[in-house]
């Protein structure tokens, strides 16, 4: 599943191992209860087959206007929106993890301050926007540190979901690619780390 695929990028590894969690009330009827220890899932499941997802189609249109304000196409790579950001962000505050779970609430409550702020200053829905005016509201909550008081919520909700849509994209082929990865590639020889990265880290190279 993406939420276990963006471990790494998040911060937050899900605990295969561990032993079952009590699922998320409000499961559908004759839904196992815990999450289980296969993490061979991601191969066999799609988002939504294992837990219900959480987004509303207002919400859907709300988190993926968001996740291409925050990662637009350029030159280094397409939309998050076209490479399943959104659909990831809802599995992930989906999911009966203890970690997910926490960022549920979080993000809900921030994507409903976004709609009655966009609402509030524009008359119009968050998606409806034009770049300009969602910009406007970003830039006065993409730093907690900066943020007005009124808004120091919406400020760590925005780095929140942030961090989410970043873990979401850099997992993603075209994420790799925008950074310059270039990692599960077959070396016939490794010469070992460049020199100037060992500089860098004040390191000797040694040889056998």
């Amino acid at each position: 599943f993406a939420a276990a695929s963006a471990s790494m990028a998040t911060g937050v590894m899900p605990s295969f191992g561990q032993a079952a969690e009590p699922y998320v009330p409000g499961s559908a009827p004759g839904f196992p209860r815990g999450y289980g220890t296969d993490p061979l899932l991601a191969t066999v499941y799609k988002p939504g087959d294992v837990w219900p997802l959480t987004l509303d189609e207002s919400q859907k249109r709300t988190v993926t206007a968001l996740c291409d304000v925050i990662l637009p196409a350029d030159e280094f790579g397409p939309a998050a929106s076209t490479v399943a950001v959104p659909e990831f962000i809802d599995e992930w505050i989906s999911a009966p993890y203890p970690n997910q779970m926490a960022d549920r609430p979080e993000v809900l409550e921030g994507l409903e301050w976004l709609e009655k702020e966009s609402q509030t200053r524009f008359g119009r829905d968050f998606a409806e926007l034009d770049e300009a005016s969602q910009h406007a509201i970003c830039d006065d909550i993409c730093d907690p540190e900066k943020a007005a008081p009124g808004l120091k919520k919406a400020a760590f909700f925005f780095r929140k979901f942030r961090n989410l849509a970043a873990g979401g994209y850099y997992s993603t082929e075209a994420g790799w690619k925008a950074i310059g990865f270039v990692g599960n590639i077959a070396m016939g020889r490794f010469e070992g780390p460049p020199p100037e990265v060992l500089a860098l880290l004040g390191v000797e190279q040694t040889v056998a």
